[in-house]
């Protein structure tokens, strides 16, 4: 069963709109269908974690091939 928000449909039924268009706007912005500030917040923080996650591998990366690179570079200016 889908939910409405019994206001919006009110308010959209005080405006002229008809009873089926009503209804259908009440139950598109019912809270199933919307993302809350809750939402987009955990959304924030897990991007966050990902970013963190990110930023130490690219660390440990660039340091992996310098190691590796090192002794390349070394040898050509040895001689």
């Amino acid at each position: 069963m889908t939910t409405m928000i019994s206001e919006v449909y009110e308010a959209f039924r005080e405006a002229g709109v008809s009873e089926e268009k009503s209804r259908r706007a009440a139950e598109a912005m019912s809270a199933e269908s919307i993302a809350t500030k809750g939402d987009i917040r955990a959304i924030e923080r897990r991007f966050d974690w990902v970013d963190g996650k990110l930023k130490r591998v690219k660390w440990m990366l660039a340091l992996i091939i310098t190691v590796e690179a090192l002794p390349f570079v070394k040898a050509l200016f040895a001689h």
